[in-house]
């Protein structure tokens, strides 16, 4: 079965043991955990409760916690793939709208969470929050803040419509997760989407995921297109989200039933600077860390974005410049590039690469493939005259 195909939601995998070590694998874990809590780093974990896996002994011992067939036998969950019904064999799906039990069914939900706040987990990305109903969500991250404060809870929306996505993140989310990853820089979904659900809870982009393709798989190995991808996934939104391998470029496609430690590849880049680069500006300039109000704005070469940003809570703006194409240069001018943005004060350029000094009058510049020029200011500056 797959990752998420759970037989006991209180053991843990054998791989995660270290052989060389003379603690119970529960005791390494707590280490483990403990010590990146030290360095800053808070650790999150799947949280799968629309379904476990078929042959958990759950559905011999509470089989009124499941969805049944017509023929009495427990349900599987499925999903619809161009017009396909997908069905997931090993996995039973758990019957939370009309359960004859719903109190214990929601006290075994709350004991899986508390187990491994007790390990100790900081948040939870939530599987297929959608498919779950909203009065859940909102008891169980009510009742297990008021216990552990600081848990941070994103949902799942993998292939929800906008309108799932602002409900299930009104259920108390800390996160969602948008679709940029196929936003072609051209049409107008993506900002629609964005504008339905900011003011709700935060999003997170991603430029792959262990659902997708690898992205240097699919732009046949260009580095100007991941760098391009990552900048836009970090600075669209408040959240940004990469799987182990991106930044080395891996080709291979994550699988949640036969991916192993053994598929490791060779790395055929090394982004690490880059993305550290884009994260600095991401922590250092406020902006970059909410869902502020955003507007693409209209320019002649249609090969170029220009994105602009206001910060709701402080006085930064911000205006991106980027080159949709990966492939080729494209040009670009603007008389006063000032004119873009709202702010008094002048531009700063905070580029992760190749950033000037100071932004002249006019401005003119051929972009590199995928280049973004990311510029900030603030409207606590009177205009200059």
């Amino acid at each position: 079965g797959s990752l998420y195909s759970i037989v006991d939601y209180f053991a843990l995998h054998p791989l995660l043991a270290d052989p060389e070590s003379k603690l119970p694998l529960e005791q390494q874990l707590k280490a483990a955990l403990a010590t990146a809590d030290k360095l800053g780093l808070k650790v999150m974990v799947d949280l799968v409760i629309n379904h476990c896996a078929f042959d958990s002994e759950l559905t011999r011992q509470h089989p009124e916690w499941f969805v049944r067939e017509g023929d009495g036998s427990v349900a599987h969950p499925f999903c619809m793939e161009d017009g396909r019904k997908v069905v997931w064999g090993d996995l039973a799906l758990f019957n939370h709208q009309h359960t004859s039990d719903p109190e214990g069914l929601y006290r075994y939900f709350f004991k899986i969470v508390e187990y491994l706040m007790q390990l100790g987990f900081k948040g939870f990305r939530c599987d297929a929050a959608y498919q779950i109903p909203r009065h859940t969500w909102n008891r169980l991250i009510r009742e297990i803040r008021q216990k552990y404060p600081d848990t941070m809870f994103a949902a799942e929306t993998l292939g929800c419509t906008a309108d799932q996505t602002k409900q299930t993140a009104q259920a108390g989310f800390d996160f969602v997760f948008n679709s940029s990853k196929w936003w072609d820089f051209h049409g107008a979904w993506l900002l629609e989407q964005y504008q339905l659900v900011r003011e709700i809870a935060p999003s997170i982009s991603f430029p792959e995921s262990h659902d997708t393709d690898r992205l240097f798989q699919e732009v046949n190995g260009n580095v100007a297109a991941m760098k391009q991808r990552y900048l836009f996934s970090a600075l669209f939104s408040a959240g940004v989200m990469i799987p182990i391998g991106f930044e080395y470029g891996f080709r291979r496609r994550l699988h949640v039933v036969e991916t192993r430690p053994g598929d490791w590849e060779q790395p055929n880049v090394d982004l690490c600077e880059f993305i550290a680069n884009v994260n600095a500006i991401k922590r250092q300039y406020s902006i970059f860390q909410e869902e502020c109000p955003t507007t693409i704005l209209p320019y002649q070469n249609p090969n170029i974005l220009l994105m602009w940003k206001a910060s709701a809570r402080t006085q930064e703006e911000a205006l991106i410049v980027l080159n949709k194409d990966p492939w080729n240069h494209q040009y670009f001018y603007a008389e006063n590039i000032g004119t873009y943005i709202q702010a008094g004060a002048p531009l700063q350029d905070v580029s992760p690469e190749y950033t000037l000094e100071y932004i002249p009058r006019p401005f003119s510049y051929d972009l590199r493939p995928g280049q973004a020029f990311v510029m900030v200011a603030s409207r606590d500056h009177l205009p200059q005259q």
